[in-house]
């Protein structure tokens, strides 16, 4: 019971606290490091075009074409980090279970 609990308060304050995603415009989609909180945009995007490399938050209307779109925090970086909530609650369910 008490990793349910965990669990609903894992995603209440996932959802109060906005989506992350990777936001610049660099020539190289490693060195993108600067994280915005996104306001009312419920989703993040990559668009490279001729070798520039831009990442935001985008509306999901906004996913079309060439603009590649993603949901969860930071997943629009270079490498693939999955959902953050889903990291936690697996890794809560892993302590809860050993510990």
């Amino acid at each position: 019971m008490k990793l349910y609990g965990v669990l609903v308060l894992l995603a209440t304050l996932s959802a109060a606290c906005g989506l992350k995603c990777y936001s610049c415009v660099n020539a190289d989609s490693k060195s993108c490091t600067k994280i915005a909180t996104c306001s009312t945009q419920n989703r993040c995007s990559s668009f490279e075009v001729m070798g520039l490399v831009t990442k935001d938050c985008i509306d999901s209307a906004g996913c079309i074409g060439l603009i590649k779109c993603c949901e969860g925090d930071l997943c629009n970086g270079a490498i693939p980090t999955g959902s953050s909530v889903l990291l936690l609650l697996v890794s809560s369910a892993i302590t809860s279970v050993f510990l």
